[in-house]
């Protein structure tokens, strides 16, 4: 179970980080822009639904293992963090961009990027905290 404690974080980072450097931006310039917005946009459903399931793993072991300390609250933030980006933000972006909403369209997408940013940064602390 440590293991796999020590694992997560670092495969949610290496995952997020290589999406974010590598696929999304090649997808924008390999695809035609209204092309590319469609499968980027089935794409972060399986994101934030893979990552989150990882951290929800954590989350239970954190919780089994007895360690309710800076891990299992970082690990929950995080998770709550991917649940709320998938049930909750990405309709409402979706929605935003269906009905030709830029301005709450950009405002909710920069929110996404915030939060995608947020849990970089706890990912790098939680791996601190872990190690």
């Amino acid at each position: 179970m440590d293991l796999l404690i020590q694992i997560i974080p670092p495969l949610v980072l290496g995952s997020m980080l290589f999406f974010s450097i590598a696929i999304a931006p090649k997808i924008f310039t390999v695809l035609p822009s209204e092309e590319a917005g469609k499968f980027v946009r089935s794409i972060f459903p399986t994101y934030y639904m893979y990552n989150g399931l990882q951290y929800l793993v954590l989350t239970t072991l954190a919780f089994y293992t007895g360690q309710t300390d800076n891990i299992l609250y970082l690990s929950c933030l995080i998770l709550f963090f991917f649940i709320f980006s998938n049930y909750i933000l990405m309709p409402q972006i979706n929605k935003s961009r269906d009905i030709n909403n830029q301005k709450k369209f950009k405002l909710l997408h920069f929110l996404s990027v915030v939060i995608n940013f947020l849990i970089i940064i706890s990912s790098i602390i939680l791996i601190l905290f872990i190690n």
